[in-house]
């Protein structure tokens, strides 16, 4: 089939999920929405997300200018997902696109149900505020809808006041939770080395599993596919921070379901998200006797080629931009050809016990240390709620910048009868799991 051919054949079996006109301005420009086609919509829906690029500073430098190699790349970690497009049906010209997924989630009250998440919402800069971003939001609700889906959720930083009215004063979302994100560049590590006095062990993923099968229930909201996410090739690994002499032993399932690891102990669990390549040549000739195992074994996964670059999350740009914006440090565009850069982010954080303030120092600095050995890794960052008991042991030092976060949400349809979540889901909720797939 030639490819003119190939082009009409699917344009005739496309689903159009909507069309209208956007006011006078737009009279002869009728708006269709549509689903993503990967064979024809690539390089413009990276031109798109260029132009909508909010990142770039009066120096050229930007975030994440070249990730644009795929745009489903995120949405892929999940079994249900759907990318949208607006488009010019007289000129063909995309103007907007939003991306949607559906997991299954639950709460501390052991409530069920499946939450659809929009993501990356984008409109074209010469057509805003005519409707296109309203017609992708209803159309990707209707998609979360025919799928299942009990409730929408999206997060946007509390200052971005344009999606806050299109979301609360349009769409009807209330917000569910307020978050802080916590960013470091790894160039100013919070401390000069990890106490003596701390070790930090890596744990297999069984374990790792385990541990957050307990763990996740004490937070207001999380997801069910845990495993999944600690199996992705994206997720690094898992580590326990603990004080030697607090005599933390990890012997088994039984310790780990049973609580007998917390008996007069202090400790904090966490995993590591890459979005960054990996920098083979720093892999070959590094002899520094400081790194322990846990690093090296980090940079050996991360040899393995990765095809996803940076962070190809559009929500990922939308919080870390306004955090950027605060930094002043000249040495986060140094030694970067290209002027772009990744970064690790750091999930799943549960600690308990008294002492742990120098632990999440020490979490810090193990997790900066990674990222100095990745290529284009620039800065640490993690996302916690206003009500989760680490927020308060986070360092609070000089060169950490935080930013707010909001989460906001909309019940969609009564496929789930639970009037204990719909109860749930109406009230502010404090300590919640951050999926590093969403961020």
């Amino acid at each position: 089939m030639s490819y003119s051919r190939k082009i009409q054949s699917q344009e005739n079996h496309h689903h159009y999920l909507g069309s209208f006109i956007l006011g006078r301005r737009m009279a002869n420009n009728k708006v269709v929405i549509r689903e993503f086609d990967e064979d024809r919509d690539v390089k413009v829906v990276g031109n798109l997300e260029r132009n909508c690029e909010i990142g770039t500073t009066k120096k050229g430098f930007s975030i994440f200018t070249n990730i644009i190699t795929d745009p489903l790349s995120r949405i892929r970690l999940y079994p249900i997902h759907v990318m949208l497009v607006a488009e010019l049906v007289e000129c063909r010209e995309l103007v907007g696109v939003v991306r949607g997924c559906i997991k299954s989630v639950q709460t501390s009250s052991g409530s069920l149900f499946k939450m659809g998440c929009i993501l990356g919402l984008r409109v074209s800069p010469t057509h805003r505020r005519k409707g296109v971003g309203l017609k992708l939001v209803t159309s990707i609700e209707e998609w979360m809808l025919r799928n299942g889906a009990d409730y929408a959720f999206l997060a946007t930083e509390k200052n971005n006041n344009a999606s806050k009215n299109l979301f609360t004063n349009k769409c009807n979302y209330v917000n569910l939770s307020s978050l802080i994100i916590f960013l470091h560049p790894t160039t100013f590590p919070i401390t000069n080395h990890i106490s003596k006095d701390i070790k930090i062990d890596k744990i297999n993923i069984d374990q790792a599993i385990l541990f957050y099968t307990r763990l996740l229930k004490t937070k207001d909201l999380y997801p069910l596919d845990m495993d999944i996410i600690l199996k992705e090739k994206l997720s690094l690994g898992t580590w326990v921070s603990y004080y030697k002499d607090q005599d933390f032993k990890l012997n088994g399932a039984e310790d780990i379901l049973t609580d007998k690891i917390t008996t007069n102990s202090s400790w904090i669990i966490f995993s590591l998200w890459n979005t960054c390549e990996a920098d083979d040549n720093n892999n070959n000739n590094n002899n520094n006797k400081n790194n322990n195992n846990n690093v090296q074994d980090v940079k050996t996964k991360l040899s393995q080629p990765l095809r996803f670059l940076h962070a190809t999350f559009s929500h990922a740009k939308d919080k870390i931009c306004p955090c950027l914006r605060m930094l002043t440090n000249e040495s986060l565009m140094c030694n970067n050809d290209n002027n772009s850069f990744g970064f690790l982010f750091v999930y799943g954080v549960h600690g308990e016990g008294e002492n742990l303030g120098g632990l999440m120092e020490s979490v810090w600095r193990f997790t900066s240390r990674i990222g100095e050995k990745l290529k284009e890794c620039r800065v640490v960052i993690t996302e916690l709620g206003f009500g989760d008991p680490v927020i308060n042991h986070v360092p609070r030092v000089d060169s950490m910048t935080c930013v707010d976060d909001m989460w906001y949400t909309k019940r969609l349809g009564n496929h789930s009868d639970d009037q204990v979540a719909v109860e749930e889901m109406k009230r502010q909720l404090g300590n919640v799991f951050v999926d590093p797939r969403d961020f």
